[in-house]
C-alpha cells in the first residue's frame, strides 16, 4: 500500500514538473500580447447597433454552398445577448417557423455576419427571455419601447 502511494506521488511530481517546464518554455512578451490585442481590435466591427433582449432583429449571414455564396436573412426575437461587446459576444435569436421554434446563436463579430438590423425595439423586464420558449399567444408578446 505504501509502495503504491509512493508511485502515485512520484507520477504526480513528474507531471507537475513537466507542466511547469512547458509554461516556462512559452513566455509571452509584451510585444506578442500587444500584437494579439491589435489583432482583436482589428476584428471588432464598429457598425453594430445596440441589441438588447426582446428586440426583433434581422441577421444577414453569408452562406457558402459549393461554388456559390449567398446572404441568408434570419429574422427573429433576441432571447439574450452574452459576453458584452467583446470579440466573443453572441446573440441568440428565436423565430417560429410553421409551429416549430428555431433558435440560432450568432457571434456578433464573425466575418460571416454581413450586418445586423434592429427591426423593432421591444421592452423586456429580464435580461434572458427563456420563458418565451414555452409561452404561446398573448404571453409571448412584448410591448414596444
Amino acid at each position: 500500500m505504501a509502495e503504491e502511494n509512493k508511485k502515485v506521488e512520484e507520477i504526480t511530481e513528474v507531471t507537475t514538473e513537466k507542466k511547469e517546464e512547458k509554461i516556462k518554455e512559452t513566455p509571452l512578451n509584451k510585444e506578442e500580447v500587444l500584437e494579439k490585442e491589435d489583432f482583436i481590435k482589428a476584428q471588432l466591427k464598429k457598425d453594430i447597433p445596440e441589441i438588447r433582449a426582446g428586440d426583433m432583429v434581422k441577421v444577414y449571414q453569408r452562406i457558402k454552398e459549393k461554388n456559390k455564396e449567398r446572404v441568408q436573412i434570419f429574422e427573429g426575437q433576441v432571447l439574450f445577448a452574452k459576453h458584452g461587446k467583446g470579440i466573443g459576444a453572441t446573440i441568440t435569436v428565436r423565430k417560429v417557423l410553421s409551429g416549430v421554434g428555431v433558435e440560432k446563436t450568432f457571434p456578433i463579430h464573425s466575418p460571416l455576419i454581413e450586418k445586423i438590423e434592429v427591426v423593432k425595439k421591444l421592452k423586456a423586464r429580464r435580461a434572458k427571455l427563456y420563458y418565451l420558449r414555452e409561452a404561446k399567444g398573448r404571453k409571448a408578446r412584448l410591448k414596444a419601447r
